[in-house]
């Protein structure tokens, strides 16, 4: 079983964690409390659950789970000063974002109908996967460096016909159309993409078995 949050992919059966494409090293009882979060979205579990199910029938202290959600949030990269993935209840104990996508299956096949891609300062990027993320993080799919950019920025997620934005909580915001988008917003051809002092143009071209339209942006 497979679910998406952030720029994170967790992998229950193979215990991975792929964090923007990257594999994210978590330690065993780490990993069980962060399926545990996932499972249980977004009821929040006392600390006495957590610690009966992370060490049953053995006496540790709640410093242990601190350190492990701390593992954990510099793992899938969240911010405790600014939790979007796992929530403190103080008092009480920890729950996770109910903004997880379950996987089912392989990635879409038909992101391949519509051929996507970026151009910022001379470079280009050809959009060859379903998801794409944009950020300051060496692991992101367009790595841009400024102060302004959020490790994990922005993604553009491609489903069937149609181009997504999104910001991922960024410090700074996401801008289409000189606007800032606060949902999944649309992108069509010739948009442009303001990220911190960084300004992409997307550009698509729906694909069939034997024509290559644009995208009007109209």
């Amino acid at each position: 079983m497979k679910f998406r949050f952030g720029a994170c992919v967790l992998d229950i059966d193979s215990r991975q964690v792929l964090r923007a494409g990257r594999d994210v090293h978590l330690s065993p009882k780490a990993f069980e409390l962060l399926g545990l979060l996932v499972d249980r979205r977004p009821s929040a579990l006392s600390k006495a659950d957590l610690h009966e199910h992370i060490w049953p029938s053995t006496y540790v202290s709640d410093d242990s789970l601190a350190k492990l959600i701390t593992e954990i949030r510099h793992g899938i990269g969240d911010d405790a000063r600014d939790a979007r993935l796992v929530r403190t209840v103080h008092g009480f104990g920890y729950a996770f974002t109910d903004a997880v996508e379950e996987i089912r299956g392989a990635e879409p096949t038909e992101a391949l109908s519509l051929r996507c891609w970026l151009r910022w300062e001379g470079q280009e990027l050809l959009i060859q996967k379903h998801r794409i993320v944009i950020g300051r993080d060496p692991g992101a799919d367009v790595q841009l460096e400024s102060p302004r950019i959020s490790r994990h920025h922005a993604q553009i997620v491609i489903d069937g016909p149609r181009a997504l934005i999104e910001d991922l909580g960024s410090k700074n915001g996401t801008f289409v159309r000189d606007e800032r988008i606060m949902t999944p917003t649309p992108l069509t051809h010739g948009d442009e993409i303001r990220v911190g002092p960084f300004v992409l143009t997307f550009r698509a071209m729906s694909v069939s078995p034997t024509t290559e339209t644009e995208v009007d942006s109209a």
